[in-house]
């Protein structure tokens, strides 16, 4: 019997025909059917779904996209919409650099697929200012001077916005406590912790 090429799937359904021959009998018509069935099986080819039809209302505006389901909310949101404001910083969902707003609620962007989001409000850092007017925890992280290289300023800026919203407590703990998803390589934590309180009316 000619397995052909050696890979992983024929090798594993291999193995598996000593205990098929164990249970039916090895002068018994169904092993050969079973052994062809395995060489039949094992030569497949692996395939996934292409791209399939995605709509995302992404600031008060709706985005028909055809992308493949794997495709993440950040890099449709980057690649296929150029709203390059949501940063990709470590990919895996610990530096907060990609935070977005779903349905008013922070989330990591590179963790969520965009399939999951349909049907839902998203929000990005474009979408904050009024025109001209800076969103309140933009102009608060301007005036309290919250950045130094600017790369996290965007996810630290929507997760300040929902912390207001959640109105979780001010002080100065629980703001970092709060934000602390959101991680600042140049150490500008004061000024985003002032930033924050001052936006939300209630420095300290």
């Amino acid at each position: 019997m000619d397995f052909g090429k050696v890979t992983r799937r024929r090798f594993l359904l291999r193995a598996a025909l000593p205990t098929i021959a164990a249970g039916i009998g090895l002068d018994s018509p169904q092993l050969s059917a079973a052994a062809a069935a395995v060489v039949s099986v094992s030569v497949l080819r692996a395939q996934g779904p292409g791209p399939i039809p995605v709509t995302l209302n992404v600031n008060k505006r709706s985005y028909d996209l055809q992308i493949e389901p794997r495709v993440t909310l950040l890099d449709a949101l980057r690649e296929r919409l150029a709203l390059t404001g949501t940063k990709k910083g470590c990919d895996q969902g610990t530096c907060g650099a990609c935070t977005v707003l779903v349905d008013g609620r922070r989330v990591n962007s590179c963790l969520t697929l965009a399939v999951m989001a349909q049907g839902k409000a998203i929000t990005t850092i474009e979408g904050l200012a009024n025109g001209d007017e800076l969103h309140p925890v933009q102009a608060a992280f301007l005036a309290h001077d919250g950045f130094q290289c600017g790369y996290c300023t965007p996810g630290q800026i929507m997760s300040g916005v929902a912390l207001i919203a959640e109105r979780r407590p001010m002080d100065d703990a629980s703001v970092r406590e709060w934000m602390s998803g959101n991680i600042c390589r140049c150490g500008a934590y004061p000024n985003i912790v002032a930033a924050v309180q001052a936006a939300a009316g209630r420095a300290v």
